[in-house]
Formats: C-alpha cells, sequence, structure tokens
C-alpha cells in the first residue's frame, strides 16, 4: 500500500497514470475497480457500478481516482472503466473506439455506441490529447470461471486489439478473475492461489486466448459477496495494482520528453 501510495509517474508532464481495463462482459472489470478502493477505504465499496447481466452494464467512459484515505489527494493512479467486449465480436465498443480512448480523443463520460463513433464532432473530443489525455497501460481482464466458454472469436478480437495497441506503444498486461470459483481450495484460503494446479492450467489458456506469456498475467480475487475485508485478498489486489504500474512506467520511459530522458540519464550515470 505504501508503495502504491506513493507512486508517481516518471514523467513531468503528468501526475497520474492513466489505466484503462478491457475484457468481455462479466469479466471482472469494475469488480476489480471497486475491490481496489475497498483494500485503500478499509471496507468493502462499490465504487464502480457492477452488473450481473449478460450485457455489459458500463456503457460510458468512467476514470477512477485512487484515494488513500478519505479527505485525501488521490495518487498517481486512474483505472478507466469501459464497455466490455461482447461475445465473439466488440459488439457496441468499436476497434475504432477503443484506439480513440487509448489515444485520448474519447471525452470522459462519453456513451458508446455502434451508430456514434468517437469522432472530431463528437461533443468533448480532444483533438489535441497531451500525454496526461492518453492511456499509459492496458490491462486485459479475463474470467477463470467463462475461460472454456468463451466464444472462439474472442481470440482473435483480442490478437487484433493487441496489435493495434502495441503499434500505438502501450505495454499490456492481463488479470485473471473468479479464481476462487474454480479451485475449493482458494476459495477457502486465497494464499493457495500459486499452489493450485487448475488456476495454473487456466492461467495458461488465458495466455492462449490473449496471446500472452502468462508472465504478464496475474490472478485476483474481487470482492463480491463478502462485507469484510481480507488480508490476503488484499494481498493479491496490491501486487496485481503494482504489476500494473511497472508497465505504465515503460510508458513513460518512452513517451517522456527528451530533455526529461537526458536529465534522468545524467543522475544516475
Amino acid at each position: 500500500m505504501k508503495t502504491i501510495t506513493s507512486y508517481r509517474p516518471r514523467c513531468e508532464e503528468v501526475s497520474q497514470a492513466r489505466v484503462l481495463l478491457l475484457g468481455p462482459v462479466s469479466s471482472g472489470k469494475s469488480s476489480f475497480i471497486s475491490s481496489v478502493h475497498s483494500v485503500f477505504n478499509g471496507r468493502v465499496t462499490n465504487r464502480a457500478m457492477v452488473g450481473s447481466s449478460s450485457t455489459s452494464f458500463t456503457k460510458k467512459l468512467q476514470s477512477f481516482n485512487i484515494h488513500c484515505q478519505k479527505g485525501d489527494s488521490p495518487n498517481g493512479l486512474v483505472l478507466c472503466d469501459i464497455m466490455g467486449l461482447g461475445d465473439g465480436e466488440m459488439s457496441g465498443l468499436s476497434l475504432h473506439d477503443i484506439l480513440s480512448v487509448i489515444k485520448g480523443h474519447a471525452p470522459e463520460g462519453h456513451k458508446f455506441s455502434l451508430d456514434q463513433p468517437v469522432r472530431s464532432e463528437t461533443v468533448g473530443y480532444v483533438k489535441r490529447p497531451s500525454l496526461k489525455d492518453k492511456i499509459h497501460c492496458v490491462v486485459f481482464v479475463v474470467n477463470a470461471s467463462k475461460m472454456l466458454t468463451y466464444p472462439k472469436g474472442l481470440s482473435t478480437t483480442f490478437q487484433q486489439l493487441r496489435e493495434h495497441i502495441s503499434d500505438l506503444g502501450v505495454h499490456q498486461v492481463a488479470l485473471l478473475t473468479h479464481i476462487d470459483q474454480i479451485c475449493p481450495e482458494t476459495n477457502k484460503d486465497v494464499t493457495h492461489v500459486y499452489k493450485s494446479r487448475s488456476i495454473q492450467d487456466m492461467m495458461g489458456k488465458a495466455g492462449a486466448l490473449l496471446g500472452m506469456s502468462t508472465s504478464y498475467i496475474v490472478p485476483v480475487k474481487n470482492y463480491s459477496s463478502e462485507l469484510d475485508l481480507d488480508v490476503n485478498t488484499d494481498v493479491l489486489l496490491l501486487s496485481a495494482v503494482d504489476h500494473i504500474l511497472q508497465y505504465a512506467d515503460l510508458y513513460f520511459q518512452d513517451h517522456a520528453p527528451q530533455y526529461t530522458k537526458i536529465e534522468h540519464a545524467f543522475t544516475f550515470s
């Protein structure tokens, strides 16, 4: 918690790292945001609205600051929620719109729809986004309990997304959620997460789905029906956030203004 609380991007132009969560409907994106907020608030809260249907509850681009304590100013992380990917297709969320968000063109609160893509005429459209408007890391979120029922086309969707996002120079990691639902032992005691054969196998399947090495994938358990926090669940969530921030920092190393890079190199030479 201390590491995350004190985090600041290694770039003078940016005060917060903007992280976009992408995943199928009911993957656990909004639950992850709420769970991270819960850890820092000291009690279980639903900061991001969470749905339970087969359609995406989140329709708009929503950015959530992480406050370490009530009344404190936010730390250096912003988690961005967006509409879930559809079954086999990006229904309601086009590749164009996703890339518009990552490039920093899409305004906060924009409601996504296929017949009204993000464009220069969109209200609030950011024509010349600065570094602070852009997304600095993309986190793919997949549900371990639904891994075997995901449509075949979803893998192609992820591969296409990853190629275009990589072309923008944005690093990507992934979260494997709902691990407690595929392993009874982990459900009883979350410290068994890295000993579980079931979870190891599912991480491999997630890697195949995403076209990503398992070293980029972090298993997490979100708070859902719990009323009280659990320290071991908190550790998993905080480890995931720390993992994400490491890759956000790589973005700043790659995209920081040249003078900042030179100063940084001089300082540590």
